[in-house]
């Protein structure tokens, strides 16, 4: 995996002015778009693209310092107008080209990433491989914004909405691993950009046999093999570091990969007020 991230940052480069084949990529180092995605994002803590448009601006800003025509600068870094270009150059430097131009900044900078695996063991791993059957999770979708940090008011405002017999009801179709209720998280992009939209569905898993309720939403799921981490502490703290760690730690030292699908999280416990609490982590993954 660091060996694919290497590669991929080095290909960016030599593609700053057209895009990048990235699943040919993953798939000489015998990996998937998918998953090369999921892990440059986690450990570079920015998605692919926004990483490809940070080194196109950076490179491109000297060239505008200098002089060279707005167009030609334009096109060189894969933009097909000035206007476009100019978009994508204030996002980044935060100033117009033309402020630059006249100027010569403020500019922010983005150097060439260097992936490097730094084994700690600082964060145990409690890891199991599960094969499932086919199945589905069902229960009550909405659509939220992904944040990488703290509670998620828009999660919560959901499952305030969700009355508490409701919850009972749910808790009592679970016929099928993982136990109890879910939390799961659907269609995350495949880059994790912060801020991007997910489904988030709280329910329950149920055979693929089972039938369901008319008022509730279903994720089906194929057969695989997923990976369990059983986390403790501070809640969701606790949570959210096993979320990270699985992409710095664990997976780069396996021959597991992500697979396309929902990350599940099951609460197996917790104290009164839920700032503690035992969980179960679920992730598709795949022989890599």
């Amino acid at each position: 995996m660091i060996e694919l991230l290497n590669d991929l940052v080095a290909e960016v480069e030599h593609h700053l002015d057209a895009e990048l084949d990235l699943g040919a990529l993953a798939a000489r180092h015998g990996s998937t778009e998918y998953h090369a995605r999921r892990m440059f994002s986690s450990l570079a803590g920015m998605p692919f693209s926004e990483y490809v448009r940070r080194r196109r601006m950076t490179l491109a800003a000297a060239e505008v310092v200098a002089g060279e025509p707005l167009l030609e600068i334009a096109v060189r870094h894969g933009y097909s107008s000035v206007e476009a270009f100019g978009r994508a150059f204030r996002s980044v430097h935060g100033v117009s080209h033309g402020r630059v131009r006249t100027d010569g900044g403020p500019l922010r900078s983005q150097s060439q990433l260097r992936f490097r695996l730094t084994v700690e063991g600082n964060t145990p791993m409690d890891a199991t491989i599960i094969d499932l059957p086919a199945q589905r999770l069902i229960g009550h979708a909405a659509r939220v914004p992904l944040l990488h940090r703290g509670p998620n008011p828009a999660i919560a405002e959901h499952l305030a909405g969700i009355p508490a017999e409701e919850h009972a009801r749910l808790k009592a179709l679970s016929n099928a691993r993982p136990a109890g209720l879910l939390q799961v998280s659907a269609d995350v992009d495949p880059d994790a950009a912060e801020g991007s939209e997910l489904t988030y569905l709280h329910g329950v898993a149920v055979g693929e046999d089972t039938v369901v309720p008319e008022d509730l939403d279903a994720i089906e799921l194929p057969a695989g093999s997923w990976v369990l981490f059983r986390t403790e502490g501070e809640h969701p703290a606790a949570l959210q570091e096993a979320y990270a760690a699985s992409a710095t730690e664990w997976f780069p030292s396996t021959a597991w990969r992500l697979r396309e699908g929902p990350s599940i999280v099951s609460i197996v416990e917790h104290n009164a007020d839920f700032t503690r609490a035992t969980c179960e982590l679920w992730f598709p993954i795949e022989r890599g």
